[in-house]
């Protein structure tokens, strides 16, 4: 069986020098944020130090992945986090992860590929998609990945054909809407009439199904729905038990984790469920796909005004991003994003906007689509040409699904490693102001 639990969950947080010597971020400048010398004093340096700067750009923090990494080992120690990829696919953010001892989700080859570029072992990585098209099969048996998903007879013989030395999770449908923004049980998930024979699928076809998976939804879900969840997935395992088949050994509790209050709350019903369905079961390995937990509250997206409209009280302002790139989230994910001016050229005297008169403002992307409208009725200070806004929570499905629609494209975008010293507070090792790399 792959090697589903990292040494590194559980134990004494890591130092500094291992992130910063981790692939994707080794040989990259990560400069040191502290209370004087904070995001915004960043971002503003950037944009000083390249006044010709031309495109957006973004500031990944790995002091909050830190952060965030040890607030998962507090809350659900018993969970190894599984990253899903398809968040933020981001080298760095990778990298960082992998040095934490977080594995991956993949969903697709080029995925896998991405992973396995910055040299990360594929016993780390579960290919999490219950449908695959063949030649990714083939791929993923060449690679050594050997664990998936499925939910459908098809796909066992897929797999069978294809990668016959393959283990198995069953993914299930949960039984109880969570009211998620995003109900993945529309698409994927077998029902509970339905496991029995494609639990007999897979044995009669010589593959072993190790575990079950499920995921309740992303983006608001109810985390009651996670009792439902686990009880259902206790369900399987006995009736595979009952058919005579392998014990199993893998609870993938699935993603739609944030890191916001939902987070405690969550974490409190799966522990609690996990005990009550599971804690008589010897050797069990749960594991967890956190994607936005990880990636949304560690961005940061600083866009230049292009253009300016005054229309009565109301400004239109134009900036180089927008629902097509960076901020396709608004659209895909249901976002609601927030911005802060960063200077106002017109007020030199005050270049943070400060207690300045506000406005009733719309703030329109690059492209020629009306469609192509970040904010309404939001209120801004007087604002020109060449003013920065400043977009935080910045890395959830957004960047990874970017398009270059009307020619401006989503790749270009340069992304600057920073650190902020209080999030990673209880780590050995020197500070970050130490750790600098050029």
């Amino acid at each position: 069986m792959p090697t589903l639990v990292s040494e590194a969950m559980g134990a004494e947080p890591l130092g500094l020098k291992p992130i910063f010597c981790a692939s994707g971020v080794k040989d990259k400048r990560v400069t040191a944020l502290s209370a004087e010398n904070g995001l915004s004093n960043f971002i503003q340096s950037v944009i000083e130090d390249k006044p010709d700067i031309d495109t957006p750009f973004s500031v990944l923090d790995l002091g909050v992945v830190m952060g965030l990494m040890d607030k998962w080992a507090s809350k659900l120690p018993t969970v190894q986090p599984f990253y899903a990829v398809k968040c933020n696919p981001n080298p760095s953010l990778i990298g960082t992860l992998a040095a934490l001892g977080s594995s991956f989700d993949c969903a697709s080859k080029a995925e896998i590929e991405s992973v396995l570029s910055l040299g990360i072992s594929p016993e780390r990585i579960i290919y999490a998609n219950p449908c695959k098209s063949e030649s990714h099969i083939r791929y993923a048996a060449t690679v050594g990945v050997n664990v998936t998903t499925y939910d459908s007879k098809d796909e066992v013989e897929k797999i069978r054909k294809w990668h016959p030395k393959c283990e198995l999770l069953l993914r299930i449908k949960p039984a109880h809407d969570s009211g998620a923004r995003t109900s993945l049980g529309l698409k994927y998930g077998a029902l509970a009439e339905e496991v029995p024979k494609l639990l007999q699928a897979a044995h009669s076809a010589g593959l072993k199904v190790i575990g079950v998976s499920f995921h309740i939804g992303s983006g608001g879900a109810d985390t009651r729905a996670y009792n439902g969840a686990i009880a259902g997935a206790k369900s399987v395992f006995e009736t595979a038990s009952r058919l005579g088949m392998p014990r199993m050994r893998i609870l993938d509790i699935g993603g739609g984790f944030t890191s916001g209050p939902l987070f405690d709350a969550a974490a409190s019903k799966i522990n609690a469920a996990i005990q009550a369905n599971f804690g008589n079961e010897e050797g069990l390995v749960v594991i967890g796909e956190p994607g936005r937990y990880f990636a949304e509250t560690a961005f940061t997206l600083a866009t230049r005004v292009i253009g300016k409209r005054v229309r009565g009280e109301v400004r239109e302002y134009w900036i180089d991003d927008g629902i097509y790139g960076t901020l396709n989230c608004i659209m895909f994910d249901f976002a609601t994003v927030a911005c802060t001016p960063l200077a106002c050229t017109s007020k030199p005297e005050n270049p943070t906007c400060k207690d300045s008169k506000t406005y009733p403002s719309t703030v329109f992307g690059p492209t020629c689509d009306s469609i192509d409208t970040v904010l309404r009725d939001y209120q801004l200070p007087e604002l020109q040409v060449n003013d920065w806004l400043v977009f935080p929570n910045m890395g959830a499905y957004t960047t990874s699904s970017g398009t270059n629609f009307n020619g401006f494209s989503s790749s270009a975008k340069s992304i600057y490693l920073a650190c902020s010293e209080s999030s990673h507070a209880g780590r050995r090792d020197t500070p970050c102001s130490d750790r600098i790399l050029n």
